[in-house]
């Protein structure tokens, strides 16, 4: 497996959901009561090959046009906002496992650690402040910042814009497909960790791909 770490690497850029933070169970569980809203039962298989990965606008469309849904894309993604605004209100998406000793491991050893999502900022910044882990980012790419979210590279090549480094020097933390695609398209090396509900999804573009963030990083990081 080619590793992706390199000497050249300075800039160490992390997807949020699925790969920092443990969302996807609960996107599910919004997503199933805004659509039990039209009477419609999501199955937890369509949500993770249609809906994980993608952002919540994409989602509205592809939502309305499967289900034929009685509103527009626009009205579903301003529903699933604001379901995930009350679930955040006063708390943050649980870490992954392992994410918190991840970044610290990355902080420590020296590299620029910054957050690339299709996400809400407010999803970030709830992660930073609840789970403390500000001091360790020192840049954030959502939703808001790009007017093409993942799987297009607009929201990595921000991230290098703002980073003033170049895609050779920086590498990508991804559990999604399209995250996976938005990086790559970028020029940026890609490590995946896949999650249960991005297991299916082809990674075949991924430079590298392990089970877990502290697998990853006890192959490839020595310091």
């Amino acid at each position: 497996m080619q590793s992706v770490i390199t000497p050249a690497t300075t800039l160490i850029l992390f997807d949020h959901d699925g790969t920092l933070v443990d969302s996807e169970a609960v996107h599910y569980t919004l997503w199933q009561t805004l659509l039990g809203r039209y009477g419609i039962t999501l199955s937890e298989s369509l949500h993770n090959d249609m809906l994980v990965g993608m952002p919540v606008a994409q989602n509205a469309i592809d939502v309305t046009r499967h289900f034929s849904l009685p509103a527009n894309p626009t009205d579903i993604a301003a529903q699933k906002h604001q379901l995930t605004r009350e679930y955040l209100k006063d708390r943050a998406f649980p870490l992954i496992e392992d994410a918190r000793i991840a970044i610290e491991r990355c902080h420590q050893a020296g590299y620029q650690l910054g957050i690339v999502t299709g996400g809400s900022q407010l999803s970030v910044e709830q992660t930073l402040t609840h789970h403390k882990l500000r001091e360790y980012i020192s840049l954030t790419v959502s939703v808001e910042d790009v007017e093409q979210s993942k799987p297009h590279p607009e929201s990595y090549l921000k991230a290098l814009a703002m980073a003033s480094v170049s895609a050779a020097n920086a590498v990508a933390v991804e559990d999604t497909m399209h995250g996976m695609k938005a990086a790559v398209a970028a020029g940026i090396s890609c490590v995946v960790i896949p999650t249960a509900q991005s297991a299916s999804h082809d990674f075949s573009a991924a430079q590298a791909t392990y089970s877990s963030l502290t697998q990853w990083l006890d192959k490839e990081m020595t310091a």
